[in-house]
């Protein structure tokens, strides 16, 4: 059984600008311990201060599911040692009833299932991580009640040129947004951690992430021994291809500082772009706009793969439907014959 990579994004309550450096450290800080714990892999990420967004790899449970030793090394990573003696003592006790023959293995694998049900699972990594990030927000700006708008969407991602495309569209963000000019001024993405290191100045799991998201096509791990001298020119030349000119302006806006965003001619960026076009880089300037297909396409990937996931869940469509993938129309269409869409998105697609 193959991972599977979302892309997952989640809004702010009423999209309120909440979120300022420190939020976006702690929120950067669970999600780790999540990853750690979960056995999920954050191949890109960006903290907005409304919004986040995650590309998110969910491998499925090992073989022959977790040791012990595993097991107590994953808790480690989300509760305090208080916790984990309690469960590694629960286990020896366990262990020795059943080599006494006073207990069946069930009563070791019951343990192991009040722990792993929430590893390898999407929905559980998201819950956990928004509900103790909202808890600790909560707590830290003296306020109740929901933080997040809605219940996170999701998307799923081939790998390989849309999980590519996908990794570059998160770490613009900032770009598209006026903040910064160059992806990796912004401290708070996975590229800005790679480049420069993120909270504990070391920028390893930005670097690994990259490398699975740009690679796991060909079946390399996440190992940021990739980075530095296969991975990261090209997924410079990527987002520089999405990038945009910008002056130094600044502008206030909604009590945060910004930077006001204007198009050159005859850049180097343009010239990346021109790169796109011609096909030396296999994606176009969609990365440049805000494409309704990442974040509501339901399924994005090949013409194969999204028909492949449309079979799979045939039940869910009118029986008039023959196929599932449909071209991307919009600021989307320059890629509508590598990228398709699950969904046909007619209203507001740019």
């Amino acid at each position: 059984m193959k991972p599977v990579i979302y892309h997952c994004i989640s809004r702010v309550v009423e999209r309120r600008f909440a979120f300022g450096g420190t939020d976006k450290e702690k929120f950067r800080t669970f999600m780790r311990m999540y990853e750690s714990f979960s056995g999920c892999r954050v191949l890109s990420y960006c903290l907005m201060c409304n919004h986040i967004h995650l590309l998110l790899e969910v491998p499925p449970m090992p073989e022959g599911g977790l040791s012990d030793e595993e097991l107590l090394c994953r808790l480690r990573a989300l509760c305090n040692e208080v916790l984990v003696a309690e469960v590694a003592k629960e286990l020896a006790e366990a262990r020795a009833k059943v080599r006494d023959g006073l207990a069946g293995v069930d009563k070791v694998a019951e343990i192991h299932g009040r722990v792993t049900y929430r590893m390898h699972d999407l929905g559980e990594f998201m819950k956990g991580l928004m509900g103790r990030f909202t808890q600790w927000f909560n707590r830290n700006h003296e306020r109740t009640g929901n933080l997040w708008e809605d219940r996170f969407k999701s998307v799923i991602v081939e790998d390989g040129v849309a999980a590519k495309t996908m990794a570059a569209y998160i770490d613009l963000n900032p770009v598209r947004a006026g903040m910064v000019r160059d992806p990796a001024e912004y401290r708070w993405s996975s590229y800005g951690e790679a480049i420069g290191g993120g909270g504990k100045g070391n920028g390893k799991k930005a670097r690994a992430g990259l490398v699975r998201a740009l690679r796991a096509h060909k079946g390399v791990e996440a190992d940021a021994a990739f980075w530095k001298d296969e991975v990261a020119p090209e997924y410079r030349k990527i987002l520089m291809a999405g990038a945009v000119e910008t002056t130094r302006e600044d502008v206030a806006r909604g009590g945060r500082r910004t930077i006001k965003t204007t198009r050159k001619g005859n850049t180097a960026v343009e010239t990346e772009r021109e790169k796109v076009n011609t096909g030396e880089i296999p994606i176009g300037k969609i990365l440049g706009c805000r494409v309704r297909y990442f974040t509501d396409g339901a399924v994005i990937g090949s013409r194969n793969f999204v028909n492949e996931a449309f079979a799979s869940a045939r039940d869910r469509f009118g029986q008039k439907r023959k196929d599932g993938a449909r071209r991307m129309r919009g600021a989307a269409a320059s890629e509508s014959g590598a990228l398709w869409s699950l969904r046909d998105l007619k209203k507001g697609i740019e």
